[in-house]
């Protein structure tokens, strides 16, 4: 029996969400993404909208966000536990539009939620991680 090597994406996977929210005191973050992830080539290609601005925000610090969320997505491919051995990575993630808070937002937190858009693209993709069975004493 052969089976097909699998990619990522094996689809287009259109408006990914991914929320990163720590606000349980000083220093908070908050950062809002949505991102595309579509088939192409072999690794990891990444683009942002021209939608994806922030009112009040300078060009400058909201193109960190829009590094910081693409650092993110790279690095979560690349140590990803999750995909089977000899799934190949060929995505074109295309970062849609993001929300800050103006005081909460920084690059750190749109870089865990460009890691955290990836795990959200592989449950849309595969279904949702399988959990750990905890034995019973």
């Amino acid at each position: 029996m052969t089976t097909e090597p699998r990619t990522f994406p094996p689809r287009p996977l259109s408006a990914v969400k991914a929320v990163y929210a720590r606000q349980a005191g000083c220093p908070s973050s908050f950062a809002l993404a949505v991102a595309d992830f579509e088939p192409g080539e072999e690794g990891v290609e990444f683009e942002t909208a021209d939608t994806s601005t922030v009112p009040g925000w300078s060009a400058a610090e909201v193109s960190e966000l829009h590094e910081a969320f693409g650092s993110g997505v790279r690095e979560e491919l690349e140590e990803l536990a999750t995909l089977e051995p000899g799934t190949t990575v060929a995505v074109a993630v295309v970062l849609r539009s993001i929300k800050v808070h103006e005081v909460d937002s920084h690059p750190l937190a749109f870089h865990r939620a460009g890691r955290l858009a990836v795990r959200n693209a592989l449950a849309e993709a595969y279904g949702p991680p399988p959990r750990p069975r905890r034995e019973r004493p």
